[in-house]
């Protein structure tokens, strides 16, 4: 096989497009069509982070200065605010084509080998249909922000006529405060059968139940104030090169948007450093000397391995370590050992960095 620069027309080949374990995947056979040619990319390595942000936004009550008063509450709102946390952080890895590292491989004249592609021309399979399942990680959904209390219908059934009319705030309060000790009575005679028109079952009797109990929250957060949460999910992509990352801002997180660009200067910076373990080497024969490309091989890679660091204000937040194809050599396979026509071969790779994952012979029908 020779490496080449430019990328090659292909249509030529005989291809049957198909999916495999959630890909989208095409058949390549080699023949005389194309002068038994096929062509591919290795890939490198993408890192892709993925920071879901918790959102907290703080409404005072339309009576928080008469909390205590009433109700005995001590930490009322007194100020609206909106705050942001990182709830969580995913590091995850796939393969990406890589330009400069495209093949091509020339099979045996007669032979009918095929290698299975991606989307991206990476291959996954020679002699097989069975390739590696992608990798799909459960990912956090962002969430959105759900009504308060204060925006449902309870705190409409909740207000008073007399609560309503009032141009006193101090009067609206006291009265306010008073329906939620009533309903509390409510609640407590429904429970002890004590209530004169009792609900006829269980079920209306929980009806009613938790009706009073909205009620009395929408009141409560009149005095105490409303507290709303929504999540955010983004993901950042990035490619090291194979002298990995030290201190690169991939993000900022603003206190009132989440996850921003990295230029925009209106958050605090998020940093990768990405640090190289193990470089991948080219194998050795039993004499420790390097072996060389076999004649018009068939490339793979042999990935090194890094750890990924993210942080943030000064401290680790997550960590993975990953294996990265760019951190890594390339190498090749007799070609031979997929046109054997007594004992052909197959051969699985990791979509996401080139390497071998199974080698050995082909299944028979």
């Amino acid at each position: 096989m020779k490496n080449i620069g430019l990328a090659l027309v292909i249509a030529s080949m005989t291809t049957v497009g198909f999916t495999a374990m959630g890909q989208n995947t095409q058949k390549f056979t080699a023949s005389k069509a194309n002068e038994y040619g096929l062509v591919y990319s290795l890939p490198n390595t993408a890192v892709e982070i993925t920071i879901q942000t918790v959102h907290t936004k703080r409404v005072p009550g339309e009576f928080y200065n008469y909390a205590r008063r009433h109700l005995a509450i001590n930490d009322a709102i007194t100020k609206p605010s909106t705050t942001v946390e990182i709830g969580s952080v995913n590091i995850n890895t796939r393969g990406v084509a890589n330009p400069d590292n495209r093949w091509l491989v020339q099979f045996k004249s007669g032979s009918t080998p095929f290698v299975i592609l991606d989307g991206n021309d990476i291959p996954l399979a020679v002699n097989t249909e069975t390739v590696e399942e992608s990798k799909n990680p459960e990912l956090p959904a962002a969430q959105a922000m759900q009504p308060s209390i204060l925006e449902t219908e309870f705190a409409r059934q909740a207000m008073t006529q007399e609560m309503i009319s009032s141009s006193s705030i101090s009067k609206r309060a006291k009265l306010a405060a008073d329906r939620i000790f009533e309903l509390r009575d409510m609640r407590s005679e429904l429970l002890s059968g004590q209530a004169d028109n009792p609900p006829a079952d269980g079920q209306a009797m929980k009806l009613v139940l938790d009706n009073l109990a909205r009620q009395e929250e929408a009141l409560t957060a009149m005095f105490a104030g409303t507290e709303q949460t929504w999540t955010t999910v983004r993901t950042i992509t990035i490619v090291p090169d194979s002298t990995g990352l030290d201190g690169k801002v991939i993000a900022r997180i603003s206190p009132f948007e989440g996850v921003i660009d990295a230029d925009n200067l209106a958050g605090e910076p998020l940093t990768v450093d990405v640090e190289v373990i193990e470089a991948g080497k080219l194998p050795v024969n039993d004499k420790g000397e390097t072996k060389r490309f076999p004649k018009g091989g068939f490339a793979y890679q042999i990935p090194g391995t890094a750890k990924v660091v993210i942080n943030y204000e000064g401290k680790e937040i997550a960590s993975a370590g990953v294996t990265l194809a760019q951190l890594g050599v390339t190498f090749g396979l007799d070609p031979g050992l997929f046109t054997d026509k007594k004992a052909p071969s197959q051969l699985r790779l990791d979509p996401a960095t080139g390497g071998i994952l199974l080698l050995g012979p082909a299944d028979r029908e």
